[in-house]
């Protein structure tokens, strides 16, 4: 019988207007043992000879008895598939909501952002393998039911919560069920992603789901298999998918030198955005930073950043911005039709704000959730 533990509650370490938290616990969740203290996954099915096949990414891994799948945080136990980080918490912060980035989706509130461990690619780049490349037992993590994890994040203000850092969806059943109770407890909830999801998951998490973040990581199905291990189709398949749910979407492009930053593939990515989710889905191009496995690439030039948010400007995107750079044009949102200045930020924090309700001063509404 699993003892009662309560993990004490440590001090916060302040970075910023970034608080770190660690959980009271009131019963274990352990990743060894008997099986029956294991989480067992959703969408899977169970095949002959005790292997099963899981459906939750489009890896659709099918595994033999014992084996993970690429996620490194799903296994096979007895021929059930389980999920090995189901509450266990790798980072925990209060950040900016900016930071993740939303820019129109409750512009200067906090976030209580949740990380876990593993994730369905295996981008060269990544900027916090340390937790999305291990599986749970090579990363030191913290206990915590869905329902903990709520109270914590009510009791730190923020009036969002958010799953974050790794790729959100191989924690689908732990992240399901916490936004469930979260919003029960009035809280808003947001997903931070690769976009790397089936259909029937993706549809079944927009249902408790209030804003998603997609990293589109390029237009080019070469560099999807040549760094991420995913393929271009189906995250371009889910941003369709998040649209049409009318949960509010923002896109994520980190510009890499030499592999996706051409004016020619920022133009097609640009048109297809237009194309098939319109003129109004913010566009966040970001700078690169040597990292992981491409450590001998140079950083982003600023240049390029600020020509690629002209160049998807010029394809009639409206909302446009530059990130892990110091360009102030790339970090407002304007009025499109007067040009006035909406919101004004530097770095992850608004200067100036001159909406209301998000309307600009003229009365013309601006897309996004602002209150």
């Amino acid at each position: 019988m699993i003892k009662r533990i309560i993990a004490i509650l440590f001090l916060a370490a302040v970075l910023g207007s970034a608080a770190v938290y660690i959980l009271r616990r009131e019963s274990a969740v352990t990743p060894q043992g008997n099986p029956d203290s294991y989480f067992e996954g959703y969408y899977y099915e169970p095949l002959e000879q005790k292997r099963v096949q899981c459906f939750l990414c489009p890896n659709h891994c099918n595994l033999a008895e014992g084996k993970f799948a690429v996620c490194k945080a799903r296994k096979n136990i007895g021929g059930k598939l389980y999920t090995m980080n189901y509450g266990r918490i790798a980072s925990l912060h209060v950040d900016p909501v900016e930071k993740k980035p939303f820019f129109h989706f409750l512009p200067g509130s906090n976030v209580f952002s949740v990380g876990t461990t593993g994730c369905s690619m295996r981008c060269f780049f990544c900027q916090n393998w340390e937790i999305s490349q291990a599986f749970p037992d090579d990363v030191q993590t913290r206990p915590a039911t869905p329902r903990q994890l709520v109270d914590e994040a009510v009791k730190s203000g923020a009036p969002v919560i958010a799953f974050t850092y790794n790729e959100p969806v191989v924690a689908f059943e732990y992240m399901i069920e916490t936004f469930k109770l979260a919003k029960a407890k009035g809280l808003r909830t947001a997903v931070v992603s690769s976009g790397y999801i089936a259909e029937e998951p993706l549809r079944e998490l927009l249902k408790y789901t209030d804003a998603y973040k997609v990293d589109l990581k390029a237009f080019s199905e070469k560099f999807y298999r040549k760094l991420t291990g995913g393929h271009l189709e189906d995250i371009l398949r889910t941003l369709k998918i998040i649209k049409e749910s009318r949960v509010w979407l923002e896109i994520v492009t980190l510009l890499i030198p030499g592999e996706n930053d051409s004016p020619e593939e920022i133009r097609s990515l640009a048109r297809w955005v237009r194309e098939n989710l319109g003129t109004d889905v913010p566009l966040h191009f970001s700078r690169f930073f040597p990292k992981y496995k491409l450590n001998n690439l140079p950083p982003t030039p600023p240049e390029t950043l600020i020509a690629a948010r002209s160049i998807a400007m010029q394809e009639g995107l409206r909302f446009v911005y530059t990130g892990n750079v110091a360009n102030p044009e790339g970090e407002t949102t304007y009025c499109p039709g007067s040009g006035e200045t909406a919101i004004a930020r530097q770095g992850y924090f608004i200067t100036r704000n001159n909406l209301t309700d998000g309307a600009c001063p003229n009365g013309e509404k601006i897309p996004g959730v602002w209150k």
